[in-house]
């Protein structure tokens, strides 16, 4: 059943192909921290491996709230990680297993690409989708990631 809440069948639809664009970064990037989480090394052990706990659980919450838009906007949301892997704007870096700075650089890059696209992604949002909640949605969304890269920024200086 299409909704009706003041936003074309059109629109919708583009919003969601967002959003599912969106979903997949998200999950690519907490699959990314995760295996980081899973495999660091060294003298930060023990911090770096709670600091990308943290990251990943707050990524987790982020891509129900995404999924759970998409089911808002009357869409079906994707769910393997072929779908995903298809469309994230952030790639995976298979069989590699960077030192610590080099995990802390490659997740700040993710970040700040994801920053990047999501500034896009709200003008989409509000300006071509006439779509305020999802436009408010990425904005918060942007705005954690401007947090996780600021903490990955100092870790770096």
């Amino acid at each position: 059943m299409i909704p009706k809440i003041g936003i074309t069948e059109d629109h919708l639809k583009n919003a969601n192909n967002l959003l599912s664009v969106v979903l997949s970064d998200e999950m690519t990037l907490y699959v990314k921290t995760r295996k980081f989480h899973w495999n660091v090394i060294g003298e930060s052990f023990m911090e770096l491996h709670k600091l990308f706990e943290e990251q990943y659980t707050e990524l987790e919450q982020t891509i129900d709230l995404v999924a759970e838009r998409i089911g808002k906007l009357g869409g079906k949301t994707i769910g393997t990680m072929d779908e995903f892997t298809k469309l994230s704007r952030i790639k995976e870096n298979p069989n590699k297993y960077p030192a610590q700075k080099n995990m802390l650089a490659e997740l700040l890059a993710d970040h700040e690409t994801l920053i990047t696209e999501l500034r896009k992604d709200i003008d989409i949002s509000a300006d071509e989708n006439h779509d305020a909640g999802t436009a408010d949605l990425l904005t918060q969304i942007l705005q954690q990631h401007e947090t996780t890269a600021w903490i990955l920024r100092r870790y770096l200086a």
